[in-house]
């Protein structure tokens, strides 16, 4: 069960900067952090398409220059490098506080970092840390698997992969086990009577309730705006004044909060498949609904011209009603997969927006829908399975942990009660009928979730900050192409380089016109030109 719209999944095909999906005793203490603080004249730009909880009248303030004498233990720690398991990559564990406001309270928390270093020749430019986005995707896994791309960066740069707070082997947020997650993934994600609303709160209570049990210290210090703080100690371990930084998806606000926070140690940052961090939740999930109908409806496009598309071959609007047909039976009789587990509506609507992310996976799609139409549902519960990182032996990752974590502490939810969902669910169906139900449902989790949210849509202008390159993608169903428009505008300095095209992200994704700015804005610092768009 997808349960947030802003957890944003990393595709195979993506070689460099990919990107992650969905599932957007605790006390409510707030991150340690500049609130964002109001500023006059710093509305949206005219033509700005999106509204906002507080009309976009708040911009993150930067943190002092200095860095505090109760801070200075963090920055002057040193790195004890070491052999990881993967052959060629250097691991250490740094100690940050659990809490910015209380940092010599005894409750240090450790991370973990990943380095493969420069292999030359050219002089060396230190060290580029990546992020793939999520929230809850492991920086050091990612970086792990595509770090010998692209050579030309990776022979100037120390690749370097950081886990934030509550990710991966930092520290990670627990909340369910294997079964119980099993079962919380194929909730009825779009309920038909108040008995089924009734047991898809009841799994977001128990879902939350689990967190709370098995991490409650962790959960009031996982926000977006804590991680950032814990790069820039990560900065001053490497030895670089300056952050170099590629940031995919979720990645791209977690840099733009960096460059928020510590504009004046802000370097070279790629911000793909870039977020808006001046939206409230609800317009995220409906944005982000719109996303997915314009990723399928290319789906379909492409469909309907071969003649064994499982979805007919009349045109898109049929294909979707096929497609929403198909779901509807599912929700009454779930189909058999050779395995313990049927395929449930709910899983198979995740399966499907797993492909949604990169167009190379549409031909497994197909291939698996129709399976499914000959009563087999096992190809589109292991494309969910893949989504939900979900491995042979039935073990989850600590993804889906870690993503409403941060989420819900980031953000205040995008509904607190069903009535509000039922009053939402024209909207969502308008923006998407096929998959409009389920994203309505799936924005109601942080309702229940056990920490109050410690943050709020902001603007994020970063003065004073070296130029940054924003990524837009224009078919992009996770971050839709005017979230990168409208990042780009906040930016001080910013450019945006777009990319005319689908999928989730562009960096590495194939296109030689992205790479070549990119890698080039990376190497020298030259931004790309005004405007500029590839294909």
């Amino acid at each position: 069960m997808a349960t947030s719209r802003r957890l944003l999944r990393t595709t195979a095909a993506a070689v460099f900067a990919a990107a992650t999906l969905l599932i957007s005793s605790c006390s409510s203490s707030g991150p340690a952090a500049p609130r964002p603080v109001p500023s006059p004249g710093s509305a949206h730009d005219a033509g700005d398409e999106h509204s906002t909880a507080d009309g976009g009248s708040s911009v993150l303030a930067p943190l002092p220059a200095a860095i505090p004498a109760k801070l200075r233990p963090y920055y002057d720690q040193k790195l004890t490098w070491h052999a990881c398991s993967v052959s060629g990559f250097q691991c250490a564990t740094m100690k940050v506080p659990l809490d910015y406001d209380k940092p010599s309270a005894g409750t240090d928390i450790k991370l973990a970092v990943a380095r493969k270093k420069a292999t030359g020749p050219g002089t060396h430019l230190g060290s580029l840390l990546v992020n793939p986005g999520g929230p809850g995707g492991s920086a050091i896994e990612y970086l792990e698997q595509y770090a010998p791309q692209p050579a030309a960066v990776r022979a100037r740069y120390d690749m370097v992969g950081l886990d934030p707070r509550g990710v991966g082997r930092s520290t990670p947020v627990e909340c369910l086990s294997d079964r119980q997650m099993d079962r919380f993934t194929q909730t009825d994600q779009t309920p038909d009577s108040s008995a089924e609303v009734n047991k898809l709160t009841s799994a977001y209570r128990s879902f939350a309730k689990g967190c709370e049990a098995r991490s409650a210290k962790l959960l009031p210090h996982v926000s977006t705006i804590e991680a950032a703080r814990d790069m820039d100690v990560l900065r001053a371990l490497l030895g670089d004044k300056k952050l170099t930084y590629v940031g995919a998806s979720y990645g791209t606000f977690l840099g733009a909060t960096y460059a928020g926070l510590f504009p004046t140690r802000s370097g070279r940052l790629v911000l793909d498949g870039a977020m808006d961090p001046a939206l409230d939740s609800r317009t995220i999930n409906i944005n982000q609904t719109t996303g997915f109908t314009t990723a399928f409806t290319a789906f379909a496009a492409d469909c309907i011209k071969r003649k064994d598309c499982p979805l007919g071959t009349k045109n898109t609007a049929d294909a979707g009603r096929r497609l929403s047909a198909f779901f509807k039976r599912l929700d009454a009789h779930p189909l058999p997969t050779g395995e313990e587990r049927n395929l449930t509506e709910s899983l198979a609507t995740t399966g499907v927006i797993a492909a949604m992310y990169d167009q190379g996976s549409w031909p497994t799609l197909r291939a698996y829908l129709a399976t499914a139409q000959r009563g087999n549902g096992r190809g589109l519960l292991a494309l969910s399975d893949s989504y939900y990182e979900r491995d042979a032996e039935g073990h989850y990752a600590n993804q889906m942990y870690a993503n409403p974590a941060v989420n819900c502490l980031d953000l205040p939810p995008a509904f607190t009660s069903p009535n509000q969902v039922q009053a939402a669910l024209p909207s969502f169906r308008k923006a998407s009928p096929v998959f409009g139900n389920s994203f309505a449902w799936a924005a109601l989790n942080c309702a229940y979730w056990p920490v109050k949210p410690t943050g709020n849509a902001h603007r994020i202008e970063a003065k004073g900050a070296a130029p940054i390159v924003v990524v837009g993608t224009t078919r992009d169903p996770a971050t839709p192409y005017a979230w990168a428009q409208g990042l780009a505008r906040q930016l001080s300095g910013a450019t945006l380089l777009t990319y005319v095209g689908d999928g989730h992200t562009a960096y590495g994704r194939g296109s030689d016109c992205i790479d070549t700015a990119i890698n080039t804005y990376l190497l020298d610092g030259t931004t790309p030109p005004k405007n500029k768009r590839c294909t």
